[in-house]
């Protein structure tokens, strides 16, 4: 098969739509951590909320299952990919390129150590576009991963076909 070949597909079917209940379940789960993360963030005067968290919680509750959603690799993919956009951020200036390596440092150390969770992947974005200090990395990065993991932890085991996690280490 040549290059240009692979661009039509592989022909393999759409995997099946989500019952309303696994929608509806999946949207309460959201809602839920979303209002808490953002209650903490009003009440407490603590950043916890994260672009990239929005996108943790379509994994985390609508595909519990996946790799990407276990709580190793949600809070530990958010912490690292943060850590490193902060590093380069820090060390190397707020410029495209250093961006650019961040982001791609991310990337290979998520996947050196298996804690790919791609929605971390937008955190040495974030950091760059908000210049953030240190103390990103607790509030939100850290603290906002692991309130998520709580929820679904509580939450997705009251779905009686749902076992989370799937592993922890």
């Amino acid at each position: 098969m040549n290059y240009l070949e692979k661009f039509k597909g592989q022909g393999v079917e759409l995997p099946p739509k989500s019952s309303i209940y696994e929608i509806a379940f999946a949207w309460f789960g959201g809602f839920i951590s979303i209002f808490i993360i953002g209650y903490f963030t009003k009440f407490y005067d603590n950043l916890l909320v994260m672009g990239s968290f929005g996108a943790s919680c379509v994994l985390l509750f609508g595909f519990p299952k996946s790799p990407f959603s276990q709580p190793r690799n949600v809070i530990l993919g958010h912490f690292l990919s943060t850590f490193i956009g902060l590093v380069f951020l820090h060390i190397l200036g707020n410029e495209y390129w250093s961006m650019a390596l961040a982001l791609a440092t991310a990337i290979a150390v998520m996947l050196a150590t298996n804690t790919v969770h791609p929605p971390a992947g937008s955190n040495p974005l974030i950091v760059f576009l908000l210049g953030a200090n240190w103390d990103y990395l607790v509030f939100p990065s850290l603290i906002g991963a692991i309130i998520l993991v709580i929820v679904a932890l509580f939450y997705n085991n009251l779905h009686k076909n749902r076992a989370y996690p799937q592993y922890w280490f």
